[in-house]
């Protein structure tokens, strides 16, 4: 099936139960059993079905098995939020005495998150550069367990050469993490690539209307049997004491996810409600229209800034001069490069003012609503991170994100019009 169907269709027989046209939402904590030999073979996997919301849920099911077909990917998933699904993804393959690889270009909750509170669980990170990856393979040790990247990086909106880094990652028996969040599985699958687990913070595109907080981990087929015979991730085929001598590895069942389903959901509970499940179902059916539009008024928007004399430059990789745009070409389906770009100001103090003066364009940090946002980075999103690495990261005071929604363009470079002026 092409993508559009699979976001319809995909996980849910509308024949099954009362045949609603919509997924049910099966707001509920637990379930059922039908006796207590029933309730044992589910604890002992000798059976599979819902036990508790916090490990499984019918509707969360029905999301789970459609991203991972949307992505290409052998099983997925889903968790409280984007947050939660990076340090599931890293928790599940890291430990004390490990570290991680991470891009140089990243999201500022993922930088915080993955070099400062994961470095209290003794898990420690290195850097590399995601343009080229030219000093990547010099950071690989014995005890790096993940590449984690952004296919296409906010605030940046830099696009990681993919290609190159799997690589590199293979070479070496490295698990590579790609955060496909702004990108979306509409304008790219990472799996595709090469790449082994993929990541969505679903808030954004996905929900599309700021509705919802939610997060999923999607893993590529064949992982299994890197786990079999790799000798950095033994903990999958060596028995689990926490759960009665379990060795993944002998599951018939994609490891990633069962593992982080049976361990790390289990113990820490960052879990999806059953309604956040439905209303992001709802989004994934319209996913690629919608990013299609997003793209198109982007790169009028960009387009816009471009030639305006009051702006510096623009971060857009549907530009044609853009360093990015070979890469997006490459890439993204149709070179389509999402609805979100930046650009920098003459100033910080102009960077503000042209932020405050804006009307159509609200003033949030959230991305991939249907209506426009409007953001200072290095204030906000970003603010936790020290000045030189921000620009190193290339966010400097005088950026400005937008993220692109569903407006008539014409009315959003009304607005930006007014705003520089």
């Amino acid at each position: 099936m092409q993508q559009e169907t699979i976001a319809i269709h995909a996980g849910y027989d509308n024949k099954e139960g009362y045949g609603t046209m919509s997924v049910p939402i099966a707001q509920t904590t637990a379930y059922a059993f039908r006796d207590a030999e029933h309730a044992a073979n589910l604890f002992a996997l000798k059976e599979l079905g819902p036990i508790y919301t916090r490990l499984t849920n019918p509707t969360t099911d029905v999301l789970e098995k459609r991203y991972a077909e949307l992505e290409g990917g052998a099983a997925a998933i889903c968790v409280a939020s984007g947050q939660s699904a990076i340090f599931y993804a890293i928790a599940n393959v890291a430990e004390a005495g490990d570290n991680i690889i991470i891009s140089d270009k990243l999201y500022g909750g993922a930088v915080t998150l993955l070099t400062h509170t994961i470095k209290r669980f003794g898990i420690t990170a290195k850097v590399f550069k995601s343009a080229d990856a030219s000093n990547l393979e010099a950071l690989i040790d014995d005890k790096t367990k993940a590449i984690f990247f952004e296919s296409l990086s906010n605030p940046q909106i830099a696009i990681t050469d993919v290609e190159k880094v799997v690589a590199i990652a293979q070479k070496h028996g490295v698990i590579t993490v790609c955060d496909n969040t702004v990108a979306t599985a509409a304008l790219f699958n990472p799996i595709k690539w090469g790449v082994d687990v993929v990541v969505h913070s679903t808030s954004k595109y996905t929900n599309g209307q700021g509705t919802a907080i939610g997060g999923i981990v999607v893993e590529r087929a064949g992982l299994n049997e890197l786990f079999k015979t790799s000798p950095r991730y033994t903990h999958f085929s060596t028995p689990d004491e926490s759960y009665h001598g379990l060795v993944y590895t002998d599951v018939p069942l994609p490891n990633f996810c069962l593992r982080i389903r049976l361990a790390l959901l289990r113990d820490i509970g960052a879990a999806q409600s059953p309604f956040n499940s439905w209303l992001l179902l709802q989004g994934l059916e319209t996913l690629k229209i919608r990013v299609d539009q997003h793209s198109k008024s982007a790169l009028e928007v960009a387009k816009f800034l471009e030639s305006h004399p009051k702006v510096v430059n623009v971060s857009y990789p549907g530009l044609t001069n853009n360093s990015e745009y070979a890469r997006a070409q490459k890439y993204f389906k149709e070179g389509k490069a999402s609805g979100l770009l930046s650009f920098e100001a003459q100033s910080y103090e102009e960077a503000k003012r042209i932020i405050d003066s804006a009307k159509l364009f609200s003033v949030v940090v959230n991305i991939g609503d249907s209506k426009s946002l409007i953001v200072h980075p290095a204030s906000t999103t970003h603010s936790q991170i020290p000045a030189d690495e921000l620009i190193k990261a290339g966010v400097n005071p005088a950026t400005v994100r937008l993220s692109i929604g569903l407006e008539d363009p014409k009315d959003l470079i009304e607005d930006l019009t007014q705003a520089l002026a």
